[in-house]
């Protein structure tokens, strides 16, 4: 961890540039990723790679680690949802990455997979042992894990025929207009942000996706949404919740806030010293249905809704009754 006080010279300077420059070993892109990781904060607050920062500020940055292939078990609390001989389902609790990448080596998902199971499919290569899809870290929830490379292709061939049920929770910013819609919108990657998406009509990198949506409840200025996406896009319902002016609650990239506080969520702005509610993106994979490749049975595997999203709720609910 490193500690700097910002001089007057660096006044007004992308706080990614500064950290560049004061961090000797370091690439533009490896600090960047490190921020983007929530590695690094100004005056006690979390940032984004882009913020200008001002003289006599107070940064906290923790170093990028250096890369490696290779996937070390860690101890680290699974719950298991099922386990057969052929794959496992995890509820993925949230702020848990999946797989190694730069500036999350450990506490992944896969670590934790290596220390409590013997054998994993290795389809996906060293990094990803067993991964058959992925969730983004801050979304929890039902994820599924191959044990034999058998059970890996077969399971990866029901997602790419679309077989596979997927139902996500999630809690927007917005009373949307309409009970129910699909959203079918091509995504490709965002114009000059390299960490987003976003709806891009006829460009080489755009993907043709789906989202089906049904509004659970409308509370306030927060709606309840039962999302079921068609197709399996980058940051999908993420970029389609946000184009129908409804972003998911605390979506960094797409929703522009990345914490909840209580008084923010009673309406009375962010009041300094309001305790935090929720800081992550309140997005939860709730259900998912699948055939059992070797049973042919239809099994459907539900996460709880996590203790966060919860409290949320009820927050948002005293909110709207004490109006």
């Amino acid at each position: 961890m490193r500690d700097f006080v910002v001089p007057e010279s660096a006044a007004g300077q992308r706080i990614d540039l500064f950290l560049t420059g004061a961090c000797d070993g370091f690439s533009r892109s490896q600090i960047r990723q490190a921020v983007q990781a929530n590695q690094a904060s100004v005056d006690g607050r979390v940032i984004r790679p882009s913020f200008k920062i001002r003289s006599g500020q107070q940064i906290r940055f923790e170093l990028p680690e250096p890369f490696s292939d290779d996937v070390v078990p860690e101890n680290i609390p699974l719950d298991v949802l099922y386990e057969d001989d052929g794959f496992v389902v995890i509820n993925k609790p949230p702020g848990m990455v999946v797989h190694p990448a730069r500036g999350n080596w450990k506490g992944t998902l896969t670590s934790a997979l290596a220390y409590r199971f013997q054998s994993l499919s290795d389809v996906g290569g060293p990094t990803r042992p067993g991964i058959v899809h992925r969730l983004d870290r801050d979304t929890s929830g039902v994820i599924v894990v191959a044990k034999t490379n058998a059970m890996h292709m077969a399971l990866a061939a029901q997602w790419h025929d679309r077989e596979v049920q997927k139902e996500y929770f999630a809690i927007t910013v917005g009373s949307i207009d309409r009970d129910r819609d699909v959203i079918d919108l091509p995504i490709g990657r965002h114009p000059y942000q390299r960490d987003k998406m976003a709806i891009r009509e006829n460009h080489m990198t755009s993907k043709p996706a789906s989202t089906f949506f049904e509004v659970q409840e409308r509370i306030g200025r927060f709606t309840l949404v039962n999302v079921h996406p068609k197709t399996g896009r980058t940051h999908q319902i993420r970029v389609h919740m946000a184009q129908v002016n409804s972003p998911v609650l605390c979506d960094r990239l797409y929703g522009g806030h990345a914490l909840a506080s209580e008084s923010w969520l009673h309406g009375k702005g962010s009041l300094e010293g309001s305790p935090i509610v929720l800081g992550r993106q309140a997005l939860h994979a709730h259900r998912l249905t699948l055939q059992h490749p070797q049973s042919g049975d239809m099994m459907t595997f539900e996460a709880p809704i996590p203790e966060d999203l919860q409290r949320t709720i009820q927050v948002i609910r005293d909110a709207q009754a004490n109006r």
